[in-house]
């Protein structure tokens, strides 16, 4: 899917340094993070919002992940599953990315949008619980494309999911994890979607 957000020249070029930083840490972290820039940005234009906030999100989607440049290798790069302490060290990552991109007044409301995608819409979610439109939309957005991802990829724990399977989870959490008009309308324009993951392998 290639995504057809006008993004501000300049702004493109340091996302792209940034990102970039992340990459040399983890490819991984820096694939996923643009397929959900791209599945974010196939939604934004079917909720018919406007050129900036577009743009904003597409840009989050890119830095959702930025703040696990902070996170130690040991967590960050390890085979398998983390245990309990790795994983409450992982789930900084939100406030990590947050922090560094509010340096930049230009970057505050993305800042907000990369501090909650992990927020969920019953409030169950970190870091803060925040639940239903007390998280931003930019977030929500992220969210179900950010799930959609890491469950059709190869991780070390296990093999890629089918879509099959990814969709059916989706469906399930509508109205738990996600916000019920963004997870319907990714259902709604499944295949579209989700086209490019026909050809990716993961292995």
């Amino acid at each position: 899917m290639n995504c057809d957000c006008e993004t501000n020249f300049e702004n493109h070029e340091l996302v792209e340094c940034i990102t970039s930083a992340l990459d040399a840490r983890d490819p991984y972290t820096g694939d996923h993070s643009r397929r959900v820039s791209d599945m974010a940005c196939f939604l934004c234009r079917k909720l018919g919002m406007d050129e900036n906030e577009m743009q904003e999100i597409h840009i989050a989607g890119h830095l959702h992940d930025i703040g696990k440049i902070g996170i130690p290798d040991r967590v960050l790069l390890k085979e398998g599953r983390l245990d309990d302490e790795e994983w409450q060290l992982m789930k900084k990552h939100p406030e990590i990315g947050a922090n560094i991109m509010s340096r930049s007044e230009h970057f505050t409301r993305i800042a907000a949008i990369l501090l909650h995608h992990h927020e969920r819409w019953d409030g169950r979610g970190y870091p803060f619980g925040a639940k239903g439109e007390e998280i931003p939309l930019g977030s929500r957005i992220i969210a179900v494309c950010d799930s959609i991802d890491a469950m059709a990829s190869k991780r070390s724990y296990r093999n890629a999911l089918p879509m099959e399977t990814v969709r059916s989870e989706i469906e399930k959490n509508i109205g738990i994890m996600y916000d019920p008009q963004i997870a319907r309308l990714a259902l709604d324009n499944w295949n579209e979607l989700t086209a490019d993951y026909k050809s990716l392998r993961f292995d």
